[in-house]
C-alpha cells in the first residue's frame, strides 16, 4: 500500500465527531473521507450508498472478511457490522490525500493499531452523559430501545478514552471545530 497519513476521528454515538469531520473535509482538500461498509439499514432517505456507507448484505459482508478486504471490522450492534474496506484507503492515497475516519471505538483502535504512528486518532467527547442522552433524543432517529443500547455502550466507550491520542472535548462547536483543524495541521507538518 502507497501510504499517507491518517485521521482516525472515533466517539460514542451522539458526541459530534461526524459534525467535525464534516468540517475538516470541507476546509482541507487534502484529506479524503474513508466510506465504511456497514449491513445496517439506510437512515431514512438522507444516505446514499457509495457516500455515507457501503450498504451490504450481511452474505456481501461475510464474503469480504474471507476475502481479507478489511483493515478492521466489527459487528457493532447486534448483527450489524462494520468495517474499513482496504482498497477505500488505498483509493484516497492514490489521489495524493489524507484518509479521515470517521468510527467506532473498538475500530479506531485497531486502525490505530494498523497505521501506528502515521495515524492520530482523536477521541471526541461531549461534556457529561447527560449532555450525550440530550444530543441523541434530539436527533430523533432513535427508538427508546436503541438509545438505551446507544447510552449503554458509551459508557463502555467512555472508558476507553486514554487509549487514544488526544481527546477533545466537544462543548462548543466553534472551538472543536479550530481544535480539530490545529491537530490536523499540526500533524501534517510533522
Amino acid at each position: 500500500m502507497t501510504q499517507g497519513k491518517a485521521f482516525i476521528f472515533t466517539a460514542p454515538s451522539g458526541s459530534g465527531k461526524t459534525t467535525i469531520v464534516k468540517h475538516l473535509l470541507a476546509k482541507n482538500s487534502n484529506l479524503g473521507f474513508s466510506i465504511s461498509a456497514s449491513t445496517r439499514d439506510k437512515r431514512g432517505r438522507t444516505e446514499t450508498h457509495g457516500k455515507d456507507y457501503y450498504f451490504l448484505s450481511k452474505d456481501e459482508f461475510r464474503q469480504k472478511i474471507e476475502d481479507d478486504a478489511f483493515i478492521e471490522w466489527e459487528e457493532v450492534y447486534t448483527g450489524n457490522y462494520y468495517g474499513t474496506l482496504k482498497e477505500e484507503v488505498q483509493r484516497i492515497w492514490d489521489e495524493g490525500r489524507h484518509v479521515v475516519f470517521d468510527v467506532e471505538v473498538k475500530g479506531a483502535q485497531k486502525l490505530k493499531s494498523y497505521f501506528g504512528e502515521h495515524a492520530l486518532a482523536v477521541f471526541v467527547k461531549v461534556p457529561s452523559m447527560e449532555e450525550l442522552a440530550k444530543r441523541l433524543k434530539g436527533r430523533g432517529t432513535e427508538s427508546a430501545d436503541s438509545l438505551s443500547q446507544r447510552l449503554y455502550r458509551a459508557e463502555f466507550e467512555m472508558s476507553l478514552e486514554n487509549k487514544f491520542d488526544v481527546t477533545l472535548v466537544n462543548e462548543n462547536l466553534d472551538e472543536s471545530f479550530e481544535k480539530a483543524e490545529k491537530l490536523v495541521n499540526d500533524f501534517l507538518n510533522q
